[in-house]
């Protein structure tokens, strides 16, 4: 964008000409030239539909002449021609109609499908920095103007040869006349040129304004409950309407440049309709020609007309489509920067070592969330990390599996950087389970299944048995065949929860990451849940992040960060007796519960309550 407004002004168009054709025939060479054998038959089909098209105007010629000359074949001969001629014409059309749609949708399909792979395989980093709503409109609205667009161009190709024969028939009737006609139409090629990059611009602003909308409206719908919990409703309605508003003006900005095309090209019609029938008048008052020569031009020259308006609307609507194209090309163009070294490796977990040496770690250039963070996860040990909000502990347990790589420092597993071997090795190494639940608008079954998809159902229902989730499961109406809804909203937050965790147990991991697993829950559903994580992590290498110290008082080691660092590092009671600010925390947990009745039935967090109450 900054180039095009540093260019001279008679220089941006000529480079926004030049990038229109670079993408059109990018769309051709990746996308549409597999399809070249069945777009040569839908050529074929098309020039079938132009030359029925362009016979026209020559059997109304010849049925004239056979009228004037009281030929009894114009009796039956010539409508058994017109009804030839109009039945192979309908033959063609469907069957070109047919072929192209499927061309254009089988196109549209693969671009979405290369856009939603190119999306599930980016940096989360990526994913996260744009609204949801803009990525969906980018797969929804954007194909839907590509697949507009595509149509029509290959309507375009039956305009343009259905012109060349009707001029052929135009020029057989009467080729003074069809320079006459041919003389007003170029000139409608300026004003439809300009238009046409005016609607390219329009229509960029239009999709943006597209994804906004579906992003404002994903965020709300999917915020319901707390938009009627604090009364939002009226709010929501305003901001949506101004949405509405602004997509309004964008689409009136779009009507307003195609109704521009129209009006120019029925304009200088008109003029050359006007100027045949003066011309041919002229030739016929003074003996130079027949009134039925006449008529047949002026009937070719009539539907040429209107495959000329087509032809002008099909560059506005292709600066759209290419448009779109640009903005679908730029999520294609998008590479990830976590990828996998060349040849690189399967993990190899022999014993499940886990180290972090000297880490780290940077959202933003200048801003370090981790700052030379240094752990160890021994074979089978349960390490928690501990510490105040924006210390840095989702941010650990996110470059185990790579959703970020580290500034600087290294990973390891067992010895082996985790940047060195493959991802899909890394990551079937492991089973995450978080606080924030996500369960897919499927089957129970199904979100157990996503652990391990080659699972048997005895497989899937003792994980669930682990996880104490059978029971609740089969209470469902269609056990484990009932659908949860979108994000599970039919279950509880302990049920989703044990559903997460029956889905990490039939994994089967060497290495388990629990965030928050049980921040979320009542005291009932965290009891059933920490007992299940306990037995799961049994003889595993075990990281937990926890603000309920109450979870880590079993950990074989905890770290408490802050500010980035490691602050304190020890057992339950070697922290305890430090008095530094794993102590202060307890302390301040084991009163804020004590004065709110959540510790009810529980003793003090720790073992050696005087520290504590210091």
């Amino acid at each position: 964008m900054a180039d095009d407004a540093a260019a001279p002004p008679a220089a941006r168009p000529a480079a926004a000409d030049t990038a229109s054709r670079a993408l059109a025939l990018r769309l051709w060479r990746d996308w549409v030239r597999g399809h070249r054998w069945r777009l040569l038959f839908a050529l074929l089909l098309m020039g079938v539909v132009s030359a029925t098209t362009g016979a026209y105007p020559i059997v109304i010629d010849w049925a004239y002449e056979l009228f004037g000359a009281r030929d009894p074949r114009a009796i039956w001969l010539i409508p058994i021609i017109v009804v030839a001629v109009t039945g192979i014409k309908a033959l063609a059309v469907y069957a070109q109609a047919v072929t192209v749609q499927g061309v254009v949708l089988h196109v549209i399909a693969s671009l979405q499908g290369a856009m939603f792979a190119r999306l599930t395989e980016a940096d989360l980093e990526r994913v996260q920095a744009e609204p949801t709503g803009r990525l969906v409109s980018r797969l929804t609205n954007d194909v839907a103007m590509i697949r507009e667009a595509m149509g029509r161009a290959v309507a375009g190709i039956v305009d343009l040869l259905t012109l060349v024969a009707l001029f052929a028939s135009m020029i057989y009737l009467d080729w003074v006349m069809t320079l006459v006609a041919l003389a007003l139409y170029p000139v409608a090629a300026v004003p439809i040129v300009r238009i046409g990059r005016r609607l390219r611009r329009a229509s960029t602003a239009t999709q943006d304004r597209m994804g906004d909308t579906t992003a404002l409206l994903t965020e709300s719908l999917g915020g319901a409950r707390m938009v009627r919990t604090y009364g939002l409703e009226a709010y929501e309605q305003g901001r949506a309407r101004a949405m509405f508003e602004g997509m309004r003006a964008a689409l009136m900005r779009l009507v307003k440049g195609r109704a521009r095309v129209d009006p120019v090209l029925e304009a200088l019609g008109g003029l050359a309709v006007a100027a045949v029938i003066a011309f041919a008048g002229w030739r016929v008052a003074y003996g130079n020609g027949t009134v039925g020569e006449f008529t047949g031009f002026v009937a070719a020259l009539l539907l040429a007309a209107r495959h000329v308006r087509s032809i002008g609307t099909l560059n506005a609507v292709a600066q759209e489509g290419l448009a779109a194209v640009q903005r679908v090309f730029a999520v294609l163009d998008d590479r990830p920067r976590i990828i996998e070294a060349a040849g690189a490796p399967a993990l190899a977990v022999s014993a499940g070592r886990i180290a972090l040496d000297d880490v780290r770690f940077a959202y933003r250039a200048g801003e370090e969330v981790l700052r030379g963070v240094s752990l160890t996860v021994e074979p089978g040990q349960t390490v928690a990390l501990v510490g105040p909000s924006g210390a840095g502990k989702t941010t650990i347990v996110n470059l185990l599996p790579r959703l970020h790589d580290v500034s600087a420092g290294a990973v390891t597993i067992d010895g082996q950087d985790v940047r060195a071997v493959t991802l899909a090795s890394l990551r079937r190494a492991m089973a995450l389970v978080s606080q924030d639940v996500t369960l897919f608008n499927d089957t129970v079954r199904a979100n157990i299944a996503f652990g391990r998809l080659d699972a048997t159902e005895e497989e899937i229902a003792a994980a669930a048995r682990a996880a104490a989730a059978d029971e609740f499961i089969r209470a469902l109406p269609q056990g484990y065949r009932t659908v949860v809804g979108d994000r599970g909203h039919t279950l509880s937050g302990g049920q989703r929860q044990r559903i997460a965790l029956a889905r990490a147990i039939l994994r089967d991991p060497p290495i388990l990451l629990l965030d928050e697993a049980t921040s979320a829950l009542d005291a009932e559903s965290e009891q059933r849940v920490q007992a299940a994580l306990e037995a799961l992590s049994r003889g595993r290498s075990t990281l937990v992040v926890a603000h309920r110290l109450a979870t880590v008082r079993r950990a074989d080691r905890i770290y408490v960060l802050e500010a980035g660092r490691v602050a304190e590092q020890g057992t339950h009671a070697e922290l305890l007796a430090a008095n530094g600010l794993y102590a202060r925390l307890c302390q301040m947990q084991f009163f804020t519960a004590e004065g709110t009745g959540e510790n009810e039935g529980e003793s003090a967090p720790e073992p050696e309550p005087a520290p504590a109450r210091q």
